[in-house]
């Protein structure tokens, strides 16, 4: 009769751990890494269960054209908090790329944004 029970918690157990395996290795390695410079639009911190930092840059290609929207996740607060404190400026935003990540309680998207730095423009003359 324990026979079953243990085999059945050994497979729960081994499906666990196989799971936790791949979010890790998923959140690890990044498919792609690089930087994006635009106006930084917004960031927020949105979610019903797992609350995670959204936002949006906008970038742009040339004057007048359609601004397309960056939408990233960023991990740590206190960047989360940097980004907010210069929405409206223009930034470069460096990223990595994870693909496969198996759900959103890590972010909605699969660019996490690393760090910011302020955009400046090179003036000539």
């Amino acid at each position: 009769m324990r026979k079953p029970l243990v085999i059945i918690v050994g497979l729960v157990l081994l499906i666990g751990m196989i799971f936790s395996a791949y979010v890790w290795v998923a959140l690890s390695w990044s498919y792609s890494t690089g930087e994006r410079a635009g106006l930084m639009q917004k960031v927020s911190r949105k979610g019903w269960l797992c609350k995670t930092w959204e936002g949006e840059l906008l970038l742009t290609s040339m004057p007048g054209a359609i601004p397309e929207k960056f939408k990233f996740s960023v991990r740590d607060d206190e960047l989360a908090n940097q980004l907010m404190e210069h929405t409206g400026q223009k930034l470069v935003l460096t990223y990595a790329q994870h693909k496969g990540i198996p759900t959103t309680c890590f972010g909605d998207t699969e660019y996490f944004v690393e760090k910011m730095a302020i955009f400046k423009e090179i003036k000539t003359d």
